[in-house]
């Protein structure tokens, strides 16, 4: 029986890293793999005003956490430029390579293993308001 893809969305996080190999105390399942790669997510440095990008992957762990084959990119926002595309996809692969390999237990090993993932990247940033001054608002007492 093939499982279809596997879709894990990921958002912006801190900074972390993790080298193990399989292990009892490891990653026992989908949620806890999720929250180790946001850890190892870090966001590019990006110009004041730019509005970020999604950038989804595609890979696939193989039963001792290492990444079996290489990583391919599903997704990326359209109104990106093509250096944006660049800088993410670095971003992604340096995140990817952070969390490598990735500390599963036994059982999630067995259970992932040759599985299709899709992850999802979203580092839309909102751009700051504009600070106006609202003169016609001020009341003045003459």
């Amino acid at each position: 029986m093939r499982w279809p893809a596997v879709m894990v969305a990921i958002c912006i996080g801190g900074v972390g890293s993790g080298h193990a190999v399989a292990q009892e105390d490891g990653v026992p399942n989908l949620a806890a793999m999720s929250a180790r790669l946001t850890r190892c997510w870090q966001p590019p440095a990006l110009p004041r005003g730019n509005p970020g990008m999604e950038i989804t992957v595609q890979f696939t762990f193989r039963r001792d956490g290492s990444l079996l084959g290489r990583p391919r990119i599903t997704y990326e926002t359209r109104s990106a430029t093509d250096e944006e595309r660049i800088i993410y996809r670095t971003a992604v692969m340096q995140a990817l390579q952070r969390c490598a390999p990735m500390p599963f237990t036994h059982g999630m090993g067995d259970a992932i293993a040759g599985r299709p993932l899709t992850i999802r990247f979203d580092d839309r940033r909102t751009p700051p308001k504009p600070r106006e001054k609202r003169a016609w608002l001020t009341t003045t007492t003459l």
